[in-house]
């Protein structure tokens, strides 16, 4: 496991936020998760949340003020004492897809961008595998790594003011599916008929950061029928454990 020169910072009055270099890396983000794995044992749940992002790890203190001058300074030395453990489990979920043009409303204009055919991009869509480098900006948005070169289509210029739930869209080196509707600029290829956020359930997200994607494509048939399969909570997502 390698080790990085690490930033330690005041984040409001109850959050730290610890910075690595400024990269989107697999072994960054294998480093983060592995020091927030460490930090469960010395930090009580109740107390504290911890949310690891891409090249960062945000500590939020639920009720009062973090003593920050003090405890930077045991965050530091918990980081040098960082030893590889065992690692928890991840997986890869591999979640269908519907690239119906009625879903993928912005795939002939992605197409004609990229100069490539609407199953050329179907096919690097599905080909990939994705890391799933953070979850924010709304609950249960997955922010994913590894989109092919051939793919890196610019945000729109525009964001649309409605997107559909389940909306999976593409912008920059990234992909990502609408975990409910709202506002967005990103460019939609397809619809995911699979819950992704589900407050009823524990975990409500049932992905983790540092877990891996993989989408196949479906008929507007197959669509509709895991879309009820969903609703009525009987869909089981397919998944492999990865080795560690």
């Amino acid at each position: 496991m390698n080790t990085y020169p690490i930033s330690i910072r005041p984040f409001g009055l109850q959050a730290i936020l610890i910075e690595w270099p400024n990269e989107v890396e697999k072994a960054i983000l294998d480093d983060i998760i592995c020091y927030m794995d460490q930090l469960k044992s010395h930090l009580d749940a109740a107390v504290w949340e911890l949310v690891p992002a891409y090249n960062s790890l945000t500590l939020i203190k639920k009720d009062i003020p973090v003593d920050f001058s003090e405890f930077s300074e045991q965050l530091k030395r918990w980081y040098g004492e960082k030893k590889l453990g065992p690692s928890r489990d991840r997986f890869l979920w591999r979640l269908p897809v519907c690239y119906d043009l009625d879903f993928g409303i912005d795939l002939e204009d992605v197409a004609e961008k990229m100069q490539l055919s609407i199953t050329e991009i179907i096919e690097l869509h599905t080909k990939a595998e994705y890391i799933v480098y953070g979850i924010g900006f709304l609950p249960g948005f997955m922010y994913l790594g590894g989109l092919p070169a051939s793919l890196e289509v610019p945000r729109k210029k525009i964001p649309r003011l409605k997107v559909e739930r389940g909306a999976v869209g593409i912008a920059a080196r990234q992909t990502g599916i609408y975990p409910q509707e709202s506002p967005g600029g990103w460019n939609i290829i397809g619809n995911c008929p699979v819950p992704i956020f589900d407050v009823t359930k524990t975990p409500p997200c049932f992905v983790n950061v540092g877990d891996r994607i993989q989408f196949y494509a479906i008929s507007r048939a197959s669509y509709q029928l895991r879309t009820i399969e969903g609703e009525v909570g009987i869909y089981k997502v397919e998944k492999m454990k990865l080795d560690a």
